[in-house]
């Protein structure tokens, strides 16, 4: 059996589930630095920032910084090079974009980064999308999830824009958060660690847990955030840990690979 040298935590529904730090969750990441065991925080938010993701956290009571925080932004900044982007998403997450020295523009973009834009999915900004794509441009999605857990129940996610966006233009969207094995990798290649030494811990069985599989990862899931018990039990993937919460962590940890 392999030792698990490093953790790679997901963020919304693993650390914090609406407006409230997950009990215990603090003490695990504590519980993790003192053993020795490195983590990076892997996220497929796209409307914040990796500092504003990170201040988030700090909010909650985690000592975490913005060099722990793993986005999608990051991963598509690596992937388009450059390139003339279009960016359909809210928040502060141009930010990242714009200290990388991406050019944003609203029109003759050569990529379409699509993001979590909320109510910014609107038919004018969705069809401006699709005639850029038309003349030529690739379309990026930093992530593809199908929903998540908001305030005050579960939300429309990206994925099912950019399907939109791909079923209209017959093109492809790549995909550059999680479950992209590329964007998993990022964080582990930042630790050090091989997929084989590490675990995922996430609260959605597709992008966390399969997308990890997918990678070479060992993973836990979480029965916080998006978490239902009918998705798993019709899901393809199995995890290798279910656990109640981040907070159990340490004790599936210690039981299973210390």
């Amino acid at each position: 059996m392999k030792e698990i040298r490093g953790v790679l935590l997901d963020i919304d529904g693993v650390l914090y589930v609406g407006r409230k730090a997950v009990e215990g969750g603090r003490e695990t990441v504590a519980w993790l630095r003192d053993n020795g065991i490195p983590f990076r925080c892997v996220s497929n938010t796209t409307s914040r920032s990796r500092q504003s993701i990170a201040e988030k956290l700090q909010g909650y009571g985690y000592d975490i910084d913005a060099g722990l925080v793993f986005n999608p932004p990051l991963a598509a900044i690596h992937h388009i090079a450059g390139k003339k982007t279009f960016l359909l998403t809210r928040g502060n997450v141009r930010d990242d974009f714009e200290e990388a020295g991406i050019p944003l523009v609203e029109d003759g973009a050569d990529v379409v980064v699509v993001g979590d834009a909320g109510d910014g999915f609107s038919y004018a900004a969705m069809n401006r999308a699709f005639r850029m794509v038309l003349d030529g441009a690739g379309i990026v999605a930093l992530e593809k999830d199908r929903y998540w857990m908001g305030d005050d129940g579960l939300m429309l996610s990206a994925g099912p824009f950019v399907t939109a966006l791909e079923y209209a233009t017959g093109k492809t969207a790549t995909v550059v958060g999680k479950p992209s094995t590329a964007f998993f990798s990022l964080a582990l290649a930042d630790m050090g660690v091989p997929p084989e030494q590490a675990l995922m811990v996430g609260d959605d069985i597709r992008t966390d847990i399969g997308g990890a599989q997918a990678a070479g990862m060992k993973t836990a899931l979480v029965m916080t955030g998006k978490f239902r018990k009918d998705t798993l039990d019709t899901s393809p993937y199995s995890p290798d840990h279910l656990i109640t919460s981040v907070a159990d962590l340490p004790a599936a940890l210690r039981a299973t690979y210390i």
